[in-house]
């Protein structure tokens, strides 16, 4: 299955590769558009394995495209979802680090926070955590963040502990 797809999205991105030099800037957009839904699909129906090489295969056609960002975040989520944390982290820390500007440095701080967690360094899950709460406090991912803190909190106080 993750073969076929891979096959599927390299030969679409042939097809959809238009040559810079001839292209306008509109099919330029277009062809990365086309291209990033297409692995969207791949990652919704949980082929984390095709999704995965279609979004580096998108950045590397498509690195300064608007949607760059968002395709190294993806990147993360599926090596995430893998259980390939330290990849994971390494490609939420590429967002933030690469990309200050993206709308995904909400979500890429929440998922380092929470790979941190999965890896079981629960100190520097909570500093994410933190940050998260404190430099998006309107967001979603805000809400998230402060409810992994609270849980965080009642799994280690040691007074609850005692109690069990």
């Amino acid at each position: 299955m993750a073969l076929k797809s891979l096959c599927v999205l390299m030969a679409m991105s042939i097809l959809l590769s238009v040559s810079p030099s001839f292209a306008t800037p509109g099919q330029v957009h277009d062809t990365s558009r086309r291209l990033y839904d297409r692995v969207m699909e791949e990652f919704k129906h949980r082929d984390y394995e095709a999704a995965l090489a279609g979004f580096r295969l998108f950045i590397e056609l498509h690195g300064q495209s608007a949607l760059a960002a968002n395709a190294q975040y993806w990147i993360g989520e599926c090596q995430y979802r893998m259980g390939q944390y330290k990849e994971a982290l390494n490609s939420f820390y590429n967002v933030v680090s690469y990309y200050p500007l993206s709308p995904k440095l909400a979500a890429s701080t929440l998922k380092i926070g929470q790979t941190y967690a999965k890896l079981g360094d629960h100190e520097k899950a909570r500093m994410m955590f933190d940050r998260v709460v404190d430099q998006y406090p309107d967001s979603s991912e805000a809400e998230l963040a402060r409810r992994a803190i609270e849980a965080m909190a009642s799994t280690h106080d040691p007074i609850s502990q005692q109690a069990e």
